[in-house]
């Protein structure tokens, strides 16, 4: 007969190592990450896991931790710990991330009155070159928003319209899928309606202009919901009427990847890419579309500028004559 599990000990085993004063300083912190800093629950597991492990390798070495041998870390110690990631193949990347936990951790103990972790600052972070967004073709982007390319699914078609109004705004206007689907049924831009506000990250606001196919498609989706969908409620629901999970909408696309056979590549999140892309490629202004995506600093929203010369050069590649000469 099996035994119950001993649920006592698995949220023990959860928690990190350290002394009563050291776990509530962390519990202080993580709760300040989400209601203060207003960090999304994955950057916040992802921090409080970084740290967890970060403990775990400091209490194999020496001992339980507590907040006073934090203060008292040596250069080396951390060295030895990324140096530990490093050999289990941690990308760095992912050290970058550990880094920036761990350092966040060590400015609310100093802000706690708990001193300074000062061998946190001559540690330099590993070096990792920046991913470029990858955009998709105009045809393809344009295709996935399209309801009549999923005409033969067996889907209700209120669920097709609804697929397609969310596409629409993550092509049309540039928005996060967590923006889109944060929409209020009262904050609907249906045609009439050229702009919205949306909560971006860090629960900043901004304006998105709308253009009128994108508020058609939603027009079409609040025609054909057969639900309920009251005023202060979510924009896009789901088959129960609650919200709509960002997972359908990426199980929708992945669908339509095999349909239009499109790479792995094309996520929702590619086609806010493909806004920004396409928009520079026909002379937008890098200001605007930095404020249109609503990043915080000019140098992500550059990123694209390298996105476009790289596919210049291999249209060149591919189209001039000479290109193709060889010495």
């Amino acid at each position: 007969m099996r035994s119950e599990p001993d649920l006592a000990a698995i949220a023990a085993s959860l928690l990190p190592p350290g002394d009563s004063l050291l776990r509530a300083a962390v519990e202080g912190w993580t709760d300040a990450l989400a209601r203060e800093r207003r960090m999304s629950p994955n950057t916040v597991e992802a921090y409080a896991r970084d740290l967890r492990q970060f403990l775990v390798h400091l209490a194999g070495r020496r001992g339980e931790p507590t907040i006073a041998m934090l203060t008292e870390l040596k250069v080396r110690d951390l060295r030895a710990f990324m140096a530990v990631r490093r050999a289990d193949e941690i990308s760095g990347r992912s050290l970058m991330r550990m880094l920036a936990g761990l350092r966040s951790f060590a400015r609310h103990l100093e802000r706690e009155g708990h001193g300074a972790v000062s061998a946190l600052a001559a540690v330099r972070s590993p070096k990792v070159p920046r991913r470029l967004p990858r955009p998709l073709p105009v045809t393809a982007a344009v295709a996935l928003t399209d309801v009549g390319i999923r005409a033969g699914e067996d889907r209700e078609p209120w669920v097709l319209a609804r697929d397609a109004a969310v596409l629409a705004l993550l092509y049309g206007a540039g928005l996060r899928i967590s923006e889109a689907l944060g929409l209020r049924r009262i904050d609907a831009p249906v045609p009439g309606t050229d702009q919205v506000t949306v909560l971006g990250k860090g629960g900043k606001e901004r304006m998105v202009p709308i253009l009128p196919v994108v508020a058609e498609a939603i027009a079409a989706y609040l025609a054909a919901c057969p639900l309920p969908l009251p005023p202060e409620g979510p924009l896009f629901v789901g088959a129960r009427g609650g919200p709509l999970s960002p997972r359908i909408i990426q199980y929708a696309v992945a669908r339509l990847r095999g349909a239009l056979g499109l790479p792995d590549g094309a996520t929702p999140h590619a086609l806010r890419h493909s806004f920004a892309t396409h928009l520079l490629a026909r002379q937008g202004e890098l200001r605007a579309i930095q404020e249109l995506l609503g990043h915080a600093s000019l140098s992500t929203t550059q990123l694209y500028t390298q996105v476009d010369a790289a596919r210049l050069m291999s249209a060149y590649e591919a189209a001039h004559p000479r290109a193709r000469m060889r010495a």
